[in-house]
């Protein structure tokens, strides 16, 4: 229960204004997937979204953003795993309609600067 408390302001961030997305087999694409595509196209192999996907008890887009916006607050990796995925301007208006706060620069450094902050405490959450 409290683990979803501290995950859930960056969890309403990641989905507000979110594009719909399908797979090619229909599956409902999330924000975890817009994650994976921004970190990929950065080139960082990054450890939380390995760890994530070797969970199989896992189901869902959703679930496995969840779990992953857990690992990088334990692992205070949030703030430079998200900046990473906002670098791409296009990435992001594809994911993203224009009300999200993520194509808005000042609430982009706004966020990104709220997230940094939370590096410097510790988090003990149910991975």
């Amino acid at each position: 229960r409290d683990t979803h408390k501290q995950a859930s302001p960056s969890l309403c961030f990641c989905q507000f204004d979110l594009k719909e997305k399908r797979s090619f087999f229909g599956q409902r694409k999330d924000y975890w997937d817009f994650l994976c595509q921004g970190l990929a196209r950065c080139r960082q192999d990054h450890e939380g979204v390995r760890f994530v996907t070797s969970l199989d008890k896992l189901k869902t887009p959703v679930g496995r953003g969840r779990a992953f916006l857990r690992y990088c607050l334990v692992h205070q990796q949030l703030a430079e795993s998200l900046q990473l995925c906002l670098l791409d301007l296009d990435n992001l208006r594809e994911w993203y309609y224009a009300r999200s706060p993520f194509l808005s620069p000042q609430h982009r450094v706004e966020i990104l600067g709220s997230l940094y902050e939370l590096d410097s405490v510790t988090f003990h959450l149910a991975l």
